[in-house]
């Protein structure tokens, strides 16, 4: 009796033991195009199109990649699947692009995106406008608390293939988006430091300027002053 007892108990305790829950997908790292480069097309196909090779690195439990790539002059967007590590697309000569792969897995609902890279598709065209300025500080989202003198720094890197960045400007308000030209810095400084108060969202972002007249915009990003 005292046996059949203990199998029972470990039968209960087998069937209430709960599933583990399945693990999301892990966060790729980008190899090609290199990021804020001059990419190396596989083929030209025609006058106005080359043909791009995408390559990254396995996401840790991920079952397939959407690789999604933007043309910074038109915005259009272009998306491909797949479950390898690779992919091509035919992309417009002689613009500016960005690219992710975001990460996916059946058995999740969540799906984990790159960290994105721009990159210039050669062309006829040689004059490159500036890439979109790479905001370190604070990034999307962030929750941050204001130094002693009420003031948080912003950071950021900016990028251009011909190297004729001429200056910054940084716009940033409470206001989405925002208006205020806040400062305009010069190509070696690219950290700022400003005023703002607690319990309080802001939005900022930053363009920049080269000596041809070309300029590029970084995106609007928020933060939150704790």
């Amino acid at each position: 009796m005292r046996i059949f007892t203990m199998l029972v108990l470990g039968i209960l305790f087998i069937g209430c033991k709960k599933k583990e829950s399945p693990n999301p997908p892990g966060k790729v790292a980008l190899v090609a195009p290199a990021k804020n480069s001059e990419c190396a097309p596989i083929q030209s196909a025609g006058n106005n199109t080359n043909v791009v090779l995408f390559a990254w690195q396995a996401g840790v439990n991920a079952e397939t990649y959407d690789l999604r790539v933007t043309n910074l002059n038109s915005g259009t967007v272009q998306t491909k699947s797949t479950k390898l590590l690779s992919e091509t697309l035919p992309l417009v000569k002689g613009a500016p692009f960005s690219w992710v792969v975001v990460s996916r897995n059946s058995a999740v609902g969540t799906a984990v995106t790159s960290d994105t890279w721009h990159f210039f598709n050669p062309g006829a065209n040689t004059i490159y406008v500036p890439f979109p300025a790479e905001i370190l500080e604070p990034l999307f989202g962030a929750r941050i608390f204001k130094d002693i003198n009420n003031e948080v720094t912003l950071k950021w890197k900016g990028a251009d293939l011909d190297q004729d960045i001429v200056g910054y400007e940084v716009y940033l308000s409470v206001e989405n988006p925002p208006l205020s030209l806040v400062a305009s810095p010069t190509p070696g400084n690219t950290n700022l430091k400003i005023s703002v108060a607690s319990n309080t969202v802001y939005y900022w972002k930053v363009i920049t300027n080269d000596g041809k007249g070309n300029s590029s915009d970084s995106g609007i990003f928020n933060f939150k002053v704790l």
